[in-house]
């Protein structure tokens, strides 16, 4: 089994960056594909992105292109999401799970969920 555990959340002003960190235990990390979504209250949770075992694929969701980037350290068990030029659209709880076995669009797919960490985008 994989754990993850979110962090870097925080409260920036618009137009601002932030590094979110997503750190796994467990022995199959390297070969999950790997997501991150996010949920404001109300709302499905949201695909953001996604990257493959190897890390030569990235997937972004249309909102968050040119200005979120996904990576992964598999010796480290780690991926992260870079945030720029935030907007305060952006507010709301982030995930990262792992292990989809479909369309890394489609949160349902994947198998290990973190427990998430907020991130606030002022005006």
């Amino acid at each position: 089994q994989v754990q993850l555990v979110e962090s870097g959340g925080g409260l920036v002003q618009a137009g601002g960056s932030l590094r979110l960190s997503c750190a796994a235990s467990g022995r199959t990390f390297s070969s999950y594909d790997m997501g991150w979504f996010r949920q404001t209250p109300g709302k499905e949770r949201e695909f953001v992105a996604a990257i493959n075992w190897s890390g030569d694929s990235t997937w972004y969701a249309d909102s968050v292109k040119g200005r979120f980037t996904i990576s992964r350290d598999n010796a480290q068990k780690m991926v992260f999401l870079e945030m720029n030029s935030l907007k305060p659209e952006d507010t709301a709880v982030y995930y990262c799970a792992g292990g989809a076995r479909g369309s890394v669009y489609v949160a349902s797919v994947y198998d290990v969920w973190g427990r998430g960490t907020q991130v606030t985008v002022s005006s």
